[in-house]
């Protein structure tokens, strides 16, 4: 006999028992593999299988796992960097270079000035020198010209003092002559009238102690020497410094002489007049 459709036998269990007659089968449990979630001791098998194990080394292992995996999101793709701009407005900074580069075309006489006296702060200079600075950097004409006619109305430019200064100052420290002088004097652009004023100051008796000194200053190293090699030695060094052949073998003689080294065949060996 049966009490319902679903109770079972009649003499196993009653409607109070359907619970343990389940109508229709149960899915497996995928943690569980296979065991009943209708009974208690699946469900109790359910919960001790899906239970968290004891310790923190799991909770550990994912919690590290999660740290690494934010750092590798935050890190940037490579060839994907966004692009920074460069202008204070947030564009591409090429507006504002146009714009100075337009402001140094419409005013070229500025950029002039500027070079010229960046020039000058630093050293003084000759009319064709700052001429020549401006050509390279490509300045208009016109413009240089103009800033040059200014510059030498107002005293920034002087020739003439920079030949008097350069002759003096050369003269002095190097023991230049006056050809070397003028030599460097041309090719520092200066005009050749000016060039002789300049040179022309210097007072030939003047240049003639120069040469003694630098004579003497030389004569200690080239007393081992034979006479003759001694004498030209002493000759190129002169000549080097500007010196003509007449008043280097003169001086040389004198100081030869003074020193008691022997000069007797001096005139005849140099084939240049001594007095």
């Amino acid at each position: 006999m049966t009490t319902g459709p679903d109770s079972g036998p009649a003499d196993e269990a009653g409607p109070r028992d359907w619970g343990a007659w389940p109508d229709e089968p149960r899915a497996a449990s995928p943690r569980g593999r296979g065991r009943d979630f209708g009974s208690s001791a699946s469900e109790e098998g359910f919960r001790e299988e899906t239970a968290e194990p004891a310790g923190d080394a799991p909770r550990g292992r994912r919690k590290r796992a999660s740290r690494r995996g934010g750092r590798r999101s935050e890190r940037a793709t490579p060839g994907f960097l966004p692009k920074e701009p460069d202008g204070p407005d947030g564009s591409d900074g090429s507006a504002e270079w146009a714009g100075k580069s337009r402001k140094s075309e419409a005013d070229p006489q500025a950029v002039a000035r500027g070079i010229c006296l960046r020039l000058l702060t630093m050293a003084p200079r000759t009319r064709a020198q700052l001429a020549e600075a401006l050509r390279k950097r490509e300045v208009p004409q016109e413009a240089a010209d103009a800033v040059l006619d200014r510059f030498s109305e107002v005293g920034l430019i002087d020739d003439e003092a920079f030949a008097a200064a350069w002759v003096s100052s050369r003269h002095a420290g190097r023991g230049l002559a006056r050809k070397a002088l003028a030599s460097e004097l041309r090719h520092r652009g200066v005009e050749e009238e000016t060039v002789k004023e300049a040179v022309d100051q210097l007072d030939p008796e003047e240049e003639a102690e120069t040469a003694r000194r630098l004579v003497r200053r030389k004569l200690s190293s080239t007393r081992s020497l034979e006479p003759a090699v001694r004498t030209r030695r002493l000759a190129g060094m002169l000549a080097r410094k500007g010196y003509g052949p007449g008043l280097a073998f003169r001086v040389i003689r004198e100081v030869l002489e003074d020193e008691g080294a022997e000069t007797s065949s001096f005139a005849d060996d140099s084939g240049y007049p001594l007095d």
